[in-house]
Order: C-alpha cells, then sequence, then structure tokens
C-alpha cells in the first residue's frame, strides 16, 4: 500500500530542501514520487503530515558493534593510551553472552533511523545479528599487529575472519586498524590483500601519541603497548600518517579516515593528493576518550569530505547520528543542519559505495525517511529536545 508523507521541509540531498513537500513510497519503501507543493500544502487524503523536517535514513560510518557488551566499563577521559590498555584487559576477563548487547545495540540504531553502517570487525560475533538485521552492513576486518615478526600470523587470522563472514553471505573488506597499530611488514601486506577494496577504512590522528609513538618511538601509547606485552622490540611503522595513506594502503575505491581528532592542516593537504578520501568524525567517542573534537572549522577550510560515525559503546554513551550531529553543530553553530544532513547521509552513502540506494530522497532509491521532530524550524537547528522518528 502506498503511503505519502509530508513534513514543514524534506531534505532531499538533490536539491533545495522542500518546503510542505510530499514524498510517496511504496510497501517496500521504494520512493515513488516527490512533489514541490511551493510551501502550498493542501490537506489531502492519504498525506501524513509530520511536524519536524524529513530527511534520508542515517549512514553510520564507524562503529565497533561486537564491543556492545563493554558499555559503561571503561572510564572516559583518560586518554587513549588508557583506554586501549583497558580495553585489552576487558576483552580477556569479561564473561558474558555477548549477542544479547549486540541485539540491543543493532535495535538501538534501527530506532534512532540508521540505514546502513560500516562496522569494524575483529571477531565473528556480530555475524549471525547482522545476517538478519534490517540494516546494511558493511564489514570492514580489521588487523592490528606492532610486532613486524607477526605479520604472517595476523595476514592468517584475516583469511579465517574472511570466510566466516563469506558463510554469513555478508559484504568484508579487510582493513588496517591504525599507523600506529600496524607494522610496517603488516601494512604492505594488507595493501595487498586490499587491492580490490571498495571501501577501507583507518583509525587516523585520533591521539597526540600517534605522532609521538611514529616519530620518537615513545609517549603514552608506546607505554600503553610496553606494559600490554604487545611489543617485544621496536615498532617498524610506515614514517608519517601521511605517507601511511599515499604509500602503504590500498589505493583501490574509497578510503575512510576514522577521528581525525588531532589532524592538523599540513596533513591534511598532503593526504587530499589520495582521491575518493572521507573524513569520518565520531565526536561522542572523541571526547569520552580524550574530551576533544576535531577541528571542524580546519575540515570545512580545506574542503574535505565529511561523513559521521558512533565508534562503539565502549567508547560512547549512544550509538545515535543525532547525538553527533547536535555536538558538532553546538561546536560549529555556523554549519547548517541542511549540510550536516548531508554529512549523515549522502556522503555517508558515497564513502560506503551505495549511493545508488541509499543517502537520496529520489524516484526508485529505498534510503528509508525519519522524522526530526522538536527542531528549531525557524533558524533550522537541532535542539537538546531533537528527536529521530522512523516513518519507513
Amino acid at each position: 500500500m502506498r503511503k505519502s508523507f509530508s513534513a514543514h521541509y524534506i531534505i532531499t540531498n538533490t536539491g533545495p530542501p522542500l518546503k510542505k513537500g510530499i514524498v510517496t513510497v511504496d510497501d517496500d519503501g521504494t520512493i515513488l514520487k516527490i512533489e514541490d507543493t511551493g510551501g502550498k500544502l493542501i490537506e489531502r487524503r492519504g498525506v501524513e503530515f509530520h511536524n519536524g523536517v524529513i530527511v534520508p535514513g542515517f549512514v553510520n560510518c564507524h562503529v565497533h558493534l561486537e564491543l556492545s557488551y563493554l558499555k559503561g566499563q571503561i572510564a572516559g577521559k583518560k586518554g587513549l593510551g588508557q583506554f586501549l590498555k583497558y580495553l585489552n584487559k576487558l576483552r580477556d576477563s569479561i564473561i558474558t553472552d555477548k549477542v544479547i548487547p549486540i541485539i540491543a545495540a543493532d535495535k538501538e540504531m534501527h530506532d534512532e533511523g540508521i540505514v546502513l553502517c560500516a562496522d569494524i570487525c575483529n571477531t565473528s560475533d556480530s555475524f549471525g545479528i547482522k545476517k538478519e538485521s534490517s540494516i546494511t552492513w558493511i564489514n570492514l576486518l580489521e588487523v592490528f599487529g606492532i610486532d613486524p615478526q607477526k605479520a604472517e600470523k595476523r595476514v592468517e587470522g584475516l583469511a579465517s575472519l574472511t570466510r566466516e563472514a563469506e558463510k554469513y553471505g555478508l559484504t568484508s573488506f579487510p582493513v588496517p586498524h591504525s599507523v600506529y597499530s600496524v607494522s610496517l611488514p603488516l601494512l604492505r601486506l594488507l595493501k595487498e590483500k586490499s587491492s580490490s577494496n571498495r571501501v577501507t577504512s583507518v583509525h587516523f590522528m585520533e591521539t597526540e601519541g600517534e605522532t609521538e609513538l611514529i616519530e620518537k618511538r615513545g609517549g603514552p601509547l608506546m607505554e600503553a603497548y610496553i606494559e600490554s606485552g604487545w611489543l617485544v622490540s621496536q615498532p617498524e611503522t610506515a614514517a608519517s600518517h601521511s605517507s601511511a595513506v599515499l604509500d602503504e594502503i590500498t589505493p583501490s575505491g574509497n578510503l575512510i579516515l576514522v577521528h581525525n581528532t588531532y589532524a592538523d592542516r599540513e596533513t591534511i593537504r598532503a593526504v587530499m593528493k589520495r582521491r575518493n578520501l572521507y573524513w569520518c568524525l565520531c565526536p561522542g567517542s572523541n571526547m569520552y576518550i580524550e574530551n576533544t573534537l576535531p577541528p571542524l572549522p580546519l575540515f570545512l577550510e580545506e574542503g574535505c569530505d565529511i561523513v559521521i560515525g558512533t565508534d562503539s559503546l565502549a567508547s560512547n554513551r549512544r550509538l545515535s547520528i543525532l547525538e553527533e550531529m547536535r555536538i558538532l553543530q553546538n561546536h560549529s553553530p555556523s554549519v547548517s543542519l541542511e549540510e550536516i544532513v548531508r554529512w549523515a547521509t549522502i556522503n555517508g552513502a558515497r564513502a560506503l559505495g551505495e549511493e545508488e540506494a541509499f543517502g537520496k530522497i529520489g524516484p526508485g532509491m529505498r534510503p528509508g525517511l525519519i522524522l526530526l521532530h522538536n527542531i528549531d524550524l525557524l533558524n533550522m537547528k537541532i535542539t537538546e529536545e531533537s528527536r529521530v522518528k522512523r516513518l519507513i
């Protein structure tokens, strides 16, 4: 049965926002028609009018679904080195049913209007849930290992995880964790394994300690490695963040740089030589771990393509793209709602190579429709009371 929806505004990502426009969908959520009423909506049978702004379903470009069982287990604002140290200890010590928290997290994201998601996978714990999920999942099979002597072993583990993903019929791609946590030999093996990737992601400049470890072989991350027993000799890493992106990570497909909390203009300009590059901001996680935010004005000045992620429940209180948008807007109030919606929808769909189905409200597409209500419609701003309601 066809359904028609209208609201104060519809942000389609195909043109200017439609004031009191109408979007009609088929039973399966396929967009059939969009009508521009010119702001003069006449009451019509079968058209549901909603207070707020209709937008396409959200795209989450970075989450660790399998870490959902660690919600509230790691103290915040201690820095990335301490976070990783506690994460490693808890992974080994907590014995719990990991499936139930994953199911709850999948439902939370669905209720928050997320329709497409890139998930970092170190295990197959989430595969069965994602096979049955209403969310479309892109699985990024993550590899890390700072010890160059263990590079081949890490690649063998990747092959096993890849076979598990294939068994569940899941779309997956091999990716490195970060520049500081992947030895140069492993990074080069991964470059070969990911030569046909549609999507690659890497944690990037999340903490000041990354540069200190890479360039000076010291700092809090180095201390965390030594204390955790992950490092038996001096690390052998890429020479810099920019050289890793330009020389050591596959040039195939799209590359998503995640976090970017301490990105600087020189590095941004250097890595922008890489085509099909996206900058994923996870402000809730950045505040939770490092108690600081990425330099959003700098990314805007440099013309970066921005996307949004939530990171995990180990490092965030919620898996809500709207909450991430609210933090970014509060940090940079001059950015328009329309632009932030683009980051959370069409930019994310493009980054994940799914722009033919998601991110835009256009005929033949199935992007999902969500309503942002309790919006400041006069100034077109998200408020503390703004919430998400799924329409389809």
